[in-house]
């Protein structure tokens, strides 16, 4: 029985955890995730998706501060794993854990690699405005998601699709392809495909600046950044309120064509939501949002109750 040791920390690689577990033919001696985190005022210490999936199928879990360290590989030397399985995890593996299984490593990415090499493949292609991505499972190396492939696959990015709801069906695709990389690594039939590096491009990790939002800029590219931005950090825009320089963050948008003013006008209020105008033609009726402080609520709500005024300027540096 193939034994295989996964290495996980977020939600991406929780139904690929599970997919293994359910099937008779792997073993796992053993899972390596990040150590439990402190959320909240009271610093409860929660622990990672993987952990949680981990023990609801009773699997030994190791959470070492630097997988890396003398003492982390001693560890997992002792489970003997024949295949290491690498997803969302956050730390770097070294050449020498690379080197503990008798087959090789794999890793799980959510792009069609050598494209989104890096930490935000997803969001980068929401982004983009891409028709569609997918998942790449590949021989781990040394670099950042460089190895070479083993298997891929693609879906259609649908044009509602946020970071979150994309994140959910390429994950499930994720599981899917594991399974198949490692029946065509007990086959003898598991390939290995060097990338392209002239093709290859890279998805850094986002920062919270990153969510302002332009209004100068075309109603698509302002609407697939709140779709990209979404769950986290969530893209946002200012509002004068009472004199106050506030925060709106912005969940859900629907993209119009009938919008006239200067990029960042409000120029209708309704029962639909707050219609922002944008770049070029156009704007984005703004549907769900948040003012910093209060509750995430519906636009028109947020209007009324905020006695919001046709023609503000959204993203302001001064008071008008």
């Amino acid at each position: 029985m193939m034994r295989v040791v996964f290495i996980g920390t977020g939600e991406f690689g929780v139904p690929s955890l599970e997919a293994i577990a359910l099937d008779g033919r792997y073993a796992i001696p053993g899972v390596v995730t990040q150590a439990d985190k402190p959320i909240g005022k009271q610093k409860e210490l929660i622990p990672s998706p993987i952990k949680k999936i981990a023990l609801e199928h009773h699997i030994w879990v190791f959470q070492p501060e630097n997988i890396n360290s003398a003492v982390s590989i001693q560890q997992i030397q002792f489970l003997k794993p024949d295949v290491l399985v690498v997803c969302d995890y956050g730390q770097i593996l070294s050449k020498e854990v690379l080197a503990i299984p008798s087959v090789g490593a794999l890793n799980i990415h959510g792009s069609l690699l050598p494209k989104y090499r890096g930490a935000s493949p997803i969001q980068a292609a929401i982004m983009n405005l891409d028709k569609e991505t997918g998942v790449t499972v590949i021989w781990m190396d040394e670099g950042i998601d460089t190895g070479d492939i083993l298997m891929s696959d693609k879906l259609l990015i649908r044009s509602t699709d946020t970071a979150d709801s994309l994140h959910k069906r390429l994950a499930e695709l994720g599981a899917r392809l594991i399974i198949q990389s490692l029946e065509a690594i007990i086959a003898g039939k598991a390939p290995r495909i060097p990338q392209n590096d002239a093709l290859a491009s890279y998805a850094k990790k986002i920062k919270k600046e990153q969510a302002l939002i332009d209004w100068t800029k075309d109603r698509h590219e302002i609407d697939a950044m709140i779709r990209a931005f979404n769950p986290w950090p969530v893209a946002f825009t200012t509002l004068w309120i009472g004199g106050e320089k506030k925060i709106l963050k912005i969940f859900k948008v629907i993209i119009s064509h009938r919008a006239r003013g200067v990029p960042g006008e409000v120029v209708r209020i309704d029962r639909h939501g707050i219609l922002v105008a944008t770049g070029r033609t156009g704007g984005l009726l703004l549907r769900e949002v948040q003012l910093e402080g209060r509750k995430r609520m519906h636009a028109a709500d947020f209007a009324r109750g905020a006695r919001l005024a046709i023609g503000t300027i959204l993203g302001k540096q001064d008071e008008q």
